[in-house]
């Protein structure tokens, strides 16, 4: 028996109102099968069942505020037995709620009735499991309520994952690197209103919420009674985490090998090489004798492609083998542009927006696009109809820490220059700490890619499907180019290369297309008169 937690369900969310029961207690239940709907402050959501198993108890009525990260419904796993045995399945609960407990559920007590265990919630649409990519705590600290605990990396983005309330933690049930399942328990942590003699009680590794495949299983971390904790007070755990030190790396002169803050305090005046600073210096001088010797053998490293990187091979190779791709590649004059930021660079700095070249040719993309929709449709699986998209929202890839991304600029026809500036800025910084959200990621209908920003001038993008259309801006270079008298001046000359769906985009559409695009961008005053 175990209770569901209400999951996470949008950034930002704390609470929802529960609108209505799709389930009665004591109904058997299917994996996935929808038990309730609850209203945000922006959408309606359907929360479906972690797994097969038995309603026992609704926690609210309908009406009702359901808080994010508490239980919304007691439920009991049944087989073939159980489910027909409903009745006789309820007694034995009544009577023996410890021996039923179990834990596969979205929640939280254990067998010790003190420790919690953390159940890995809902972290985006269609998620079953993610990679654990760092901790932010270890084992025996003190947290407090939405403090960060660690970093997970789906296939979508990276997502920090907070502290439900204020605790100890007890037991880490997986490792940097490990493929942790949703509705699985993360970690066991002591509530702090539970914790009262300050002992770190036992917590058994508990298996996961669902069956994983073959493929997706991983060893489980060690128990932590087996682990050897280093004594310290909790202030002393703080100020060696302040300083990024390892306490087990500090010799304690307390009792029973106590760290104090003086033997802290001591180390950083004078620091001594840890124990895995000291292996890793006696392993590195192993490796240089031995190929001083020419006995080392190299081999070969593998690592798994997961995350960000998996998907992106896999929609490049899908739009690559379905898309007949058609380029085009023009070069455009950014003279009077560059002089043209330059100038309004002052006063949007003094509104607190960094205006860059990238919000012009949005705008100058999306005024373009008015005139050859074409380039912002997509076309449906069957190939059989186009569809028009209603606003102009342009991605932009970017290198981000968990690979490339494409969050996009909603609604570019309708934003000012300073509105844009200040989303591009904010995606940007987002994407580059691996924390977009997936609102963010939707609805893309044209993509920029500035491979100029590393150097390139040239490219042959591949389309970011369903969309049909992708550009690659190329560095700007100083060229020479010859003026209206014949003579030779120097210009600041932008590459840019066009990847079109060729199923409907011609040569001539986006030739025409580039064109327009291309003379907002050259005269950057034209684009005044068809300004809304």
């Amino acid at each position: 028996m175990s209770d569901f937690i209400l999951p996470d369900i949008g950034e930002g969310i704390v609470e929802c109102e529960l609108v209505k029961w799709l389930v009665s207690e004591g109904d058997i239940i299917e994996e996935d099968q929808p038990v309730a709907e609850v209203m945000t402050d922006k959408a309606l959501v359907e929360i479906p069942a972690p797994y097969k198993g038995r309603v026992t108890r609704l926690y609210h009525q309908e009406g009702d505020i359901a808080k994010v990260h508490a239980p919304l419904f007691e439920l009991v796993e049944v087989d073939g037995d159980s489910a027909a045995e409903p009745e006789k399945a309820s007694a034995k609960e009544t009577t023996e709620p410890a021996a039923d407990a179990d834990h596969q559920g979205e929640t939280a007590p254990s067998a010790d009735g003190d420790t919690e265990d953390f159940i890995l919630p809902d972290i985006g649409e269609g998620i079953v499991e993610c990679e654990v990519v760092e901790w932010r705590v270890a084992e025996g600290d003190d947290i407090e309520e939405d403090q960060p605990v660690v970093d997970v990396t789906t296939d979508k983005a990276m997502v920090e994952i907070t502290a439900p309330k204020a605790g100890r933690v007890t037991q880490l049930y997986y490792q940097a690197g490990e493929l942790a399942r949703v509705h699985s328990p993360l970690f066991a942590f002591v509530p702090r209103d539970r914790d009262d003699d300050g002992e770190t009680p036992q917590a058994e590794s508990r298996p996961q919420a669902t069956e994983p495949t073959q493929e997706s299983k991983t060893p489980a971390p060690a128990k932590s009674g087996e682990r050897q904790r280093t004594p310290a007070s909790p202030a002393v755990r703080r100020l060696v985490r302040e300083h990024e030190l390892t306490l087990a790396d500090i010799p304690g002169t307390g009792k029973d090998g106590r760290v104090l803050k003086a033997d802290v305090l001591n180390h950083l005046e004078n620091p001594q090489p840890s124990a895995r600073e000291a292996a890793t210096a006696a392993a590195t001088e192993d490796k240089s004798q031995a190929r001083r010797a020419g006995t080392a053998s190299k081999e070969v490293r593998v690592e798994p492609i997961r995350g960000m990187q998996a998907v992106m091979a896999k929609r490049m190779v899908e739009s690559a083998s379905t898309i007949p791709h058609f380029n085009f590649s023009e070069d455009i004059d950014v003279t009077d542009l560059l002089a043209l930021r330059q100038q309004l660079k002052p006063e949007a700095e003094a509104r607190g927006s960094r205006l860059t070249l990238m919000p012009f040719i949005m705008k100058a993309m999306a005024l373009a696009l008015q005139d050859y929709p074409i380039l912002n449709s997509r076309i449906n699986e069957e190939v059989t109809e186009i569809h028009y998209q209603p606003q102009c929202n342009i991605g932009m890839a970017v290198d981000s820490k968990v690979g490339l991304i494409v969050p996009n600029v909603k609604g570019c026809e309708q934003l000012t220059l300073l509105e844009i500036a200040d989303e591009v800025a904010r995606l940007t910084e987002a994407a580059r700490s691996g924390r977009v959200s997936q609102e963010d990621m939707k609805g893309g209908t044209i993509t920029i890619s500035n491979i100029g920003a590393l150097g390139g001038t040239y490219a042959a993008p591949i389309i970011n499907a369903p969309e049909v259309a992708i550009v690659a801006l190329g560095r700007t270079q100083k060229l020479p180019r010859f003026d209206a008298h014949g003579q030779v001046v120097e210009r600041a000359i932008m590459t840019t290369s066009w990847g079109g769906d060729h199923r409907i985009i011609d040569g001539g559409t986006m030739a025409r297309f580039s064109n327009l695009w291309k003379s907002y961008l050259e005269s950057p005053q034209t684009m005044l008169l068809h300004l809304g």
